[in-house]
């Protein structure tokens, strides 16, 4: 009759003693069924389910090699009815709950315990993505690190209401600072290949309409024009128009010294670096203007580039674009079209803008990720960043700072 047993070895990590504890396991025919393993300030914690077919002395000899190896063993009888337990809870869909900050309060372990413990959902692992704090509490500053804290949850449980999850988590971030990003697990998660970004308040600090319209004296105007959107009573299409009819005149020259001192967004460069490193294809799909996209585009190494275009005649802006102008449907269709092009599942799709034009495009993405947004974008978006900077996607996906670390050693 096979016996179930759940190793575990505690004690000051050292080399091999994992060889010395595979011995004393073989010895007695133990078959291994599960293990994991962790090694945290030189304290090593194994824990190693196995299965015996008889009755044998594999207790005592556990007992002596991890005296030998300076660990404290036990040998924990697992009942069939637990372990069928386990196997089932193994097989259900996993969630990965992400939290980012700056620096992550201590309280939020409870919050977070109590609302995944609300919906059934066990946690079964947590790891941190971002790399140590210094000692003095301050804020990592080398070239290549993502600066805040990541720490990556992985959940398990059977039938949860995810939108009532993200919604409550939502607000559980909002009260502590703490971003709070709940995505399911699949195949696909590491193996995104396509980033389509927004431009205007996403990759940049600013919105280029509202410099220009500064620029050109008519800034209270078109702020105006951009409430009324806001309320509802413009759609996207009618608010650019009217907006853009009021830089009718505008020299050529303003719009290259703007393009020149663009104040690019939080990260931005380190996460271009790193997804050419990695292979991702990078797209700027913007309402604002290729004038300025192109420009980034040249500066940060996007593939492509799709925008509005300025008709500009003697030197000067018309107030017109031409056809079509890029809203949130067209967004969200060259997201399509990219991916389609590109021989990619939409799964393998990363989508990030901060409004409500962009909202489409991150709803047709596989990840689709709100960043700085207003609160209405952000309770419809799937995932959001607002407390760190843009290279924090790279958490999203699921890397490590270790592993970027490692790509410039």
């Amino acid at each position: 009759m096979t016996q179930r047993l759940l190793i575990r070895a505690t004690g000051t990590a050292r080399p091999g003693q994992l060889a010395g504890l595979g011995k004393a396991l073989a010895k007695s025919g133990a078959r291994l069924l599960d293990i994991n393993q962790s090694v945290t300030f030189g304290i090593l914690s194994l824990e190693a389910l196995v299965g015996i077919e008889r009755d044998g002395d594999l207790e005592t000899l556990l007992a002596e090699s991890g005296a030998a190896l300076g660990l404290d063993v036990q040998a924990i009888q697992v009942s069939a009815e637990d372990y069928q337990r386990w196997s089932s809870e193994a097989s259900q869909p996993r969630l990965i709950l992400t939290l980012l900050a700056p620096h992550l309060p201590a309280g939020i372990l409870a919050e977070v315990g109590a609302l995944t413990a609300e919906h059934d959902l066990t946690v079964e692992l947590i790891h941190r993505l971002s790399g140590r704090e210094p000692l003095d509490g301050g804020v990592p500053r080398e070239r290549d690190s993502i600066q805040g804290a990541c720490v990556e949850c992985w959940l398990r449980g059977e039938e949860v209401d995810l939108d009532a999850l993200r919604e409550k988590a939502l607000a559980l971030g909002a009260m502590h600072g703490v971003d709070i990003a709940l995505q399911e697990d699949s195949i696909w998660r590491r193996h995104r290949r396509l980033v389509c970004f927004d431009m205007d308040s996403t990759l940049i600090q600013t919105e280029v309409i509202d410099e220009l319209a500064r620029r050109h004296g008519v800034g209270d105007e078109v702020a105006e024009v951009t409430e009324r959107a806001m309320r509802g009573e413009l759609d996207f299409q009618q608010s650019f128009r009217e907006r853009m009819a009021k830089l009718k005149g505008l020299d050529e020259s303003v719009l290259a010294e703007i393009a020149e001192s663009l104040p690019l967004m939080d990260g931005v460069e380190r996460l271009m670096a790193q997804l050419k490193r990695l292979g991702y294809r990078t797209a700027i799909l913007s309402g604002g203007f290729t004038y300025f996209a192109d420009h980034l585009q040249q500066r940060l190494g996007f593939d492509e580039v799709h925008a509005n275009e300025l008709v500009i005649e003697n030197g000067k802006v018309t107030g017109e674009v031409r056809e079509p102008i890029l809203d949130a449907d067209r967004k969200a269709e060259l997201l399509r079209e990219i991916a389609s092009r590109e021989g990619l599942a939409m799964e393998q799709t990363i989508a990030v803008g901060d409004g409500a034009n962009d909202l489409k495009m991150l709803a047709a993405a596989g990840l689709g990720i709100a960043f700085r947004a207003k609160p209405l974008v952000r309770s419809q978006a799937r995932q959001s960043i607002s407390t760190l900077g843009l290279d924090a996607v790279l958490y999203l996906i699921g890397y490590r700072q270790i592993d970027l670390e490692d790509g410039h050693s």
